[in-house]
Formats: structure tokens, C-alpha cells, sequence
């Protein structure tokens, strides 16, 4: 009968007066697939997204921002860890093996590691072998972390500071981390702000360089690039002229006009010299008199000389 309401399948009315059906249209809306589900990271509600927002947070409230470099080094061999306990390297732990025999190198050790507040481990012999890759540790390893490389920005914050001009070292194409710890060490004698070097193919701050800084490296931030011309770029627009060192430099360092300002010196590599873009970015080339004989100096030397020079036109 029409308008039978009891008829199966008829539409009746709901108390709030909206009609429903069994298996009308709004149901089969409803049964279609929505997506895939977003990350919890990607849920405003779920705590991992409150926990990335949380972390871009306290990211954008810290004044230095830092990278590591690799993993963490181990350093074997007791005459190895005994002299970087002297230059006071930022060993993390000491390992002994079981068993190794005393010697005055090994309690030398165990005192500076005490005074230093580095930990001391004992562990099997098999295992300090296992850790040191097969190194002949003779009984006696330490454990490196990896360093923290500061911002480039940073070392512009540092001359700001000392109400100083920068004074940055950059240096391209140099891959023996004993030129690094050199010019480390020249930067900390010298007044320099820091030392800014490529994230690849260049020299990192690896237990080798920190031995060659003689304990500057403590005290003088190393910075990584990226891209080392465009951070050159940079710090020419935020007020630093940028020199290089380069055997046919168009101005002898004796001559240099621009010490007493903002100023980066990049030091290319002894064989290469400065890459071309590089180069090119440069305000000026620097030379460095010397006998005719000598063809070139090598990264730490000739930084040295370039700091010295800076250090008394500034003085």
C-alpha cells in the first residue's frame, strides 16, 4: 500500500526528524577508502608530532649549531693514547685488556686518564681487538667522539663578541689533517676566530690533527662548508674581504692593505694550490715573498706566515 511506513525497505523518520535508510546512498559514501593514513608525525593530536614541533623548538632557541664528523676514532697503541692523555685529547674512555702487563707507559696512563676524568674499562683481549679493528694496541686504547664542528656563522659571532674584526682560515683542498692541527694552532697563537673547512674531500678533525694542534683545537672552533664558495660568498656579504694565498697572487703580503678589517684567509693545498672557483671568488691573490728557488709552503707554514703578517698590521 502506498505510504505503508511498515513496508521493508520504506523510509521512516528518525526521532531528530532526518530520514535514514538501511543501505541508502549516505552508507555507501561512507564505506569509500579515504587515503592512506597520514604518519604520526603528520597527526596535528598524536604525541610525534608534538614531539617534532617540540624539537624544531628547542632547535631554533640554541646560539651554536653544530654537526658531527663520522664516528666516533680509537686511538691504540700505548705510546698513541699516552700522548694524546698529554695533549689532553676529548677521550671519552681508556681500555685495558685483561691481563696486559705494567709498565710505567700503562700507569701514566691510568693517572693522567684519573686526573682527566677519563673513564677506564678493562676487556678481553679479543675484544679490544674487535674494537680497534685489529690495531696493535698493546694492551691499551682510547675512545675519540666525534667532533662537533661549529656553524660558519659562528665564528662570525665569536669576533662580534671580542668587538673584533673576524678573522676566519678557510682551507681548500687540504687533506692532511696535520696541516689542519698547524693551522689550528697558528689561528689560536694568532687571534684568529676559527677555522672553516669543506664537508668533503678536505681534512677532518681526526686524532692526528688534534695531536698537531698541540691542545688548540680545544680552544679554537673548526667549522664545516658545505659548499665552500658559497660560503665564501657569504662572509663577503655579511662585510669580510676574502684573500688567497696563491704564488702568483696579484699583491705581496707585505703590501696587504686589508688586514685590519674583516678579514678570510684561504689556504690552498701545497701541490693544488686554490681551486679556480675558489680562486675566482676571492677579492684578492696573495703572495708570500721568498726565494726563487722554493716553489711552494705548505698549508700550515704558509697560514703561519699570512696570521703573523694580519696579527702586527692589526697591532
Amino acid at each position: 500500500m502506498a505510504g505503508n511506513s511498515q513496508r521493508k525497505g520504506a523510509i521512516r523518520k528518525s526521532g531528530k526528524g532526518n530520514p535514514t535508510a538501511g543501505s541508502g546512498g549516505r552508507v555507501r559514501r561512507g564505506l569509500e577508502g579515504k587515503g592512506p593514513t597520514p604518519k604520526a608525525k603528520d597527526r596535528p593530536y598524536h604525541k610525534a608530532h608534538k614531539a617534532v614541533k617540540r624539537a624544531e623548538r628547542d632547535a631554533a632557541k640554541r646560539p651554536h649549531r653544530t654537526s658531527r664528523g663520522g664516528d666516533a676514532e680509537w686511538i691504540a697503541g700505548r705510546n698513541s693514547v699516552v700522548e694524546a692523555l698529554r695533549s689532553q685529547m676529548p677521550l671519552t674512555a681508556l681500555y685495558v685488556a685483561e691481563g696486559a702487563e705494567r709498565d710505567g707507559r700503562l700507569r701514566e696512563a691510568f693517572e693522567l686518564a684519573a686526573a682527566q676524568g677519563v673513564t677506564l674499562m678493562e676487556a678481553p683481549r679479543a675484544e679490544l681487538d674487535r674494537l680497534t679493528g685489529g690495531a696493535v694496541h698493546q694492551g691499551l686504547a682510547a675512545r675519540m667522539p666525534a667532533y662537533e664542528y661549529a656553524h660558519p656563522d659562528d665564528l662570525l659571532d665569536i669576533a662580534a663578541e671580542r668587538g673584533e674584526p673576524a678573522l676566519i682560515v678557510a682551507l681548500d683542498q687540504v687533506t692532511d689533517p696535520r696541516n689542519l692541527g698547524a693551522v689550528i694552532r697558528s689561528a689560536a697563537g694568532f687571534g684568529a676566530h676559527g677555522v672553516l673547512v669543506p664537508e668533503r674531500r678536505a681534512a677532518g678533525m681526526t686524532a692526528s690533527a688534534w695531536k698537531t694542534s698541540a691542545g688548540a683545537a680545544a680552544r679554537v672552533p673548526v667549522a664545516q662548508a658545505v659548499n665552500l664558495t658559497r660560503q665564501l660568498k657569504a662572509y663577503q656579504e655579511a662585510g669580510c674581504m676574502v684573500v688567497g694565498l696563491a704564488a702568483d697572487g696579484d699583491v705581496s703580503l707585505p703590501e696587504l692593505d686589508l688586514a685590519t678589517g674583516p678579514l678570510v684567509v684561504v689556504v690552498g693545498s701545497e701541490g693544488k694550490g686554490l681551486g679556480r672557483l675558489v680562486a675566482e671568488t676571492c677579492d684578492q691573490l696573495v703572495s708570500i715573498p721568498m726565494a726563487a728557488e722554493l716553489e711552494s709552503l705548505n698549508a700550515g707554514v704558509a697560514a703561519s706566515i699570512t696570521l703573523y703578517a694580519v696579527a702586527q698590521a692589526r697591532s
